[in-house]
């Protein structure tokens, strides 16, 4: 990681520190309506990440109006605040109020992946609550392994691990991840890696991702094979309906052994329920920066 300007840093905590406050501390009512006046902060201070989202959806929803998709891009921000609320929370959430933050649906896939004593590897994506899926599983049923990336503010990085591990979850970082991963399997415990990142050519395939080949990597599918634990596709959607979120958990995924057909198959199910619910993705991210070689850059 690129050494970063100490005040730099230490500005940027600071003010990091003082959203997660405000919202952990605000009457709830009070907090949401703070979370949505940061989110639009964020959408207006840094431009970029709107025209990228504009960029993905166009690629992915080309038959849509400029209307249509950027009402999508809107709900982006609005659940990248309904994340950053709930993480301010964490440390007020426990076993006996989480229910009125999210119920589990489909967890008999994950009982049966680990009555088969290889453990569970979550296949997820920054979809809806990442962070709160992990942490409600860790809560609810057992603390978990979680593949995360440093972030490149090292104080940011530190606030926001301790906040992910207030339910016994284990972080492990991207760098050096794989023993740690198969150790974790072999004792029969959950595991959950996001798959739906920009991979480099080194080390990814390029599978068909709405229509438009991104490069994808294979570690995922490659510790599938190795370890015979179950694939199991788990997301927390937000419903409106119920005003909290829904950890659902699909039907394990077939592996094959053929790491770049397994990753093409999970990218697939991966794009059925992003389809499903479009504002929830997090659209703000380069997915097809990596282009096949002698194809133009796409941003």
């Amino acid at each position: 990681m690129k050494s970063r300007p100490a005040i730099r840093n230490l500005l940027e905590y600071s003010l990091a520190l003082g959203v997660l406050k405000t919202l952990e501390y605000s009457p709830r009512p009070v907090a949401w309506r703070l979370a949505r006046a940061y989110t639009n902060l964020l959408d207006r201070a840094i431009p970029r990440l709107r025209k990228t989202a504009l960029r993905n959806l166009a690629l992915a929803f080309p038959e849509k109006t400029a209307a249509e998709r950027a009402a999508i891009a809107d709900g982006v921000f609005r659940s990248i605040a309904r994340l950053i609320f709930t993480l301010s929370r964490f440390g007020h959430i426990r076993r006996e109020n989480i229910s009125g933050w999210i119920r589990f649906e489909g967890i008999e896939h994950v009982e049966a992946g680990l009555r088969a004593g290889n453990g569970v590897l979550f296949a997820t994506a920054h979809l809806g609550n990442w962070e709160l899926s992990a942490f409600a599983y860790g809560l609810v049923k057992a603390p978990m392994q979680v593949i995360v990336r440093p972030l490149d503010n090292p104080l940011i990085d530190r606030m926001v691990a301790r906040r992910r591990s207030l339910s016994g979850n284990r972080l492990l970082e991207k760098q050096d991840f794989a023993r740690a991963i198969l150790k974790a399997l072999r004792a029969n415990e959950a595991v959950g890696i996001l798959i739906d990142q920009n991979a480099s050519l080194e080390q990814g395939v390029f599978v068909d991702f709405f229509g438009v080949p991104a490069c994808a990597g294979t570690g995922f599918a490659k510790l599938a094979v190795r370890s015979g634990a179950a694939v199991v596709p788990g997301f927390a959607l937000w419903s409106e309906a119920e005003r909290r979120y829904v950890l659902r958990f699909y039907p394990p995924v077939e592996i094959s052994g053929d790491a770049e057909a397994d990753t093409r198959r999970l990218h697939r199910q991966l794009e059925e329920v992003i389809r499903e619910y479009p504002d929830q993705w997090l659209w703000i991210h380069r997915r097809w920066r990596t282009r096949p070689p002698g194809e133009p850059p796409i941003y």
